[in-house]
Parts: structure tokens; sequence; C-alpha cells
């Protein structure tokens, strides 16, 4: 199983993971990597946090089985918070997230985290991706698909919009933004329950946050 990718990337898909004891994140390159042996996980997808996790979302990670972030993280910390609530967080990285934009004693942290992260799941593969170097807004779901064809499901974040777009394989979904900064009506998340038989999703809006509020 391999990316088609435009990019000057590896034909295998980067995985990497953070256990909750996060002293030593591991970067993975293999063709398959089966992060649980479990017949079903909860799957936690949030995005675009840039360095603040909205504790209401924090709540609802606190329910699942593993996280994912797709970009635009924004500090080491958010990385942490999540670490605390599940015992698996799988990352990728945004356009954002550059060492010039990270507090220093993050850089060991971003320095590991991919730009890709595939995952194989009870019933499949997700795939994650944060989606600024898939250009058209029109056709993003469609280059997304052609990208990852082997996917069960892609997640990607940038744009901020949650949306679950699934009328046609691979689904693409959009979990919006967790934090604070353009959440275009409050911080959202998205659920996804996975076992072999189905998946499907559960979606969370929360109210706006004051962005003075910490």
């Amino acid at each position: 199983m391999g990316i088609n990718s435009p990019y000057s990337l590896p034909k295998y898909f980067v995985r990497y993971y953070f256990h909750a004891s996060i002293a030593a994140p591991v970067s993975l390159f293999a063709k398959e990597y089966p992060v649980t042996k479990n017949n079903s996980e909860r799957i936690a997808i949030v995005s675009d946090t840039h360095g603040f996790l909205d504790s209401r979302v924090a709540n609802v990670v606190s329910g699942c089985t593993m996280a994912v972030h797709a970009g635009d993280i924004g500090s080491a910390e958010v990385i942490h918070a999540l670490a605390k609530r599940v015992n698996t967080v799988i990352a990728v990285r945004g356009n954002n997230d550059e060492p010039a934009k990270w507090d220093a004693t993050g850089l060991s942290v971003l320095r590991d985290i991919p730009e890709y992260a595939s995952v194989t799941l009870p019933g499949g593969v997700l795939s994650v991706v944060h989606g600024h170097r898939v250009w058209g807004y029109r056709d993003r779901h469609d280059r997304l698909r052609q990208q990852f064809p082997g996917a069960r499901v892609i997640v990607y974040g940038h744009s901020h919009h949650q949306l679950c777009d699934q009328d046609s394989r691979p689904w693409v979904v959009n979990p919006g933004a967790a934090g604070r900064n353009r959440t275009f009506g409050g911080p959202s998340c998205l659920v996804l329950y996975a076992n072999h038989d189905a998946w499907h999703f559960k979606t969370y809006r929360f109210g706006a946050l004051d962005r003075k509020a910490s």
C-alpha cells in the first residue's frame, strides 16, 4: 500500500504515534502498522488547534481509545493534552507547524511529526494529511481520493470547516477547528467508531469561545 503523491515523498505511508508517556516519540516507516488488536476503536479526530485545545473537545477525547490530529497543532502542549487522555496520539504537520512558529521547548516533538500518517484500524485504513498542499477547493476531495486510494477514510484539516463527505469511497472528513481561531460557529471535532463490520461518525460542535479565554 502506498501514496500516489505528486510530492517528493517515500512510496510508503509515514506513521507517527505518541504513547502517553510522550518521552520518546517514535517515527515508523512501514507499509502497514496495526496500532491495536482491539475489535473496535473510538477515534477522536481534531485539527487546527493553533496552540490551544478547547476543554470541551478535550473531554470528548477522554472518552476515546485514540486521538488523531490533522495538523496546525501549534505547540507541544496540545500533543501533551491529548496524550493525557488517550494512550495513542497520531499527528501530522500543518503549514503553520514550523520551527519559527513553535516554542523552542517543543521543537523536539515537532521534528518527528510527518506530513502524512496512516493507521490500520478494524475494518480498514485511516489516512491523515493536513491538506494545505492539495490545491483547489472544488476538487480537493477528488484529489485526496486519488492520493489515498487504499484508505477507507481520509482525514484532513486546514479549512477549519467541519464536514463529512460520504458520497463515495474513500470517505473524506474534516473535523473543523478544535481551538479558538476561525472556528466558524465554535470549536468542533469528530469521533470515528470503527469495527470490522462498519464505520460511522459522530459530530461535535460547541459554542464559540471568547478568544481572550484561556
